[in-house]
């Protein structure tokens, strides 16, 4: 989180918590009505007060908008890939990168004839992989997507140390031999 966001949160939390004592107290029986009026009617008859109380509530507002409507720059990086931090430092792997890596697992099986790969984040933070394939012909699906699904956690845990909570495997299509190369075979 950026400094100037962690300023705006802070002082809207601060702002926020006397509200509520004050919404509280005066519930509860503590402060009465008639002496948060008179107090109010006080300062907004000094000018200068009422100036402050105006500037007060429009930070108040204009944080209120900002949390609500624009998001922080962590929540970008999270969906631009993984965002780690140590005492050292952050360190962000893309999710390109994350791609890369499964791309190069799935390259290694030869039944495999196309492939595309995509990557998101659930709310918990879990990594998520979706390999869409086109496979040859003979091949035993339930076999390759259980090493496949196995080899690219196993794969992505070495390179990054993340933790994969699926790899999701979709059978697009099963290539056909083409004619020509049948012949030649034959």
């Amino acid at each position: 989180m950026k400094k100037l966001d962690k300023i705006i949160l802070a002082l809207f939390s601060i702002l926020m918590f006397l509200a509520s004592i004050i919404v509280i107290s005066i519930i509860i029986g503590w402060v009465k009505l008639s002496t948060i009026n008179t107090f109010a009617s006080m300062a907004l008859e000094n000018s200068n007060s009422s100036k402050a109380i105006l500037a007060l509530a429009i930070v108040c507002l204009l944080c209120s908008i900002k949390g609500i409507f624009f998001e922080s720059s962590d929540k970008k990086n999270k969906k631009n890939g993984v965002l780690m931090q140590n005492d050292n430092g952050k360190l962000l792997i893309s999710k390109a990168t994350i791609e890369n890596i499964v791309q190069n697992v799935v390259s290694g099986f030869d039944s495999v004839e196309g492939t595309t790969v995509s990557t998101e984040m659930d709310n918990m933070n879990n990594l998520i992989i979706n390999v869409n394939l086109v496979v040859g012909n003979n091949v035993v699906i339930k076999e390759l997507t259980l090493n496949m699904q196995n080899k690219i956690k196993e794969a992505i845990k070495k390179t990054s140390d993340l933790e994969v909570k699926e790899v999701n495997v979709k059978i697009k299509d099963i290539a056909v031999i083409k004619k020509e190369e049948n012949k030649l075979e034959n």
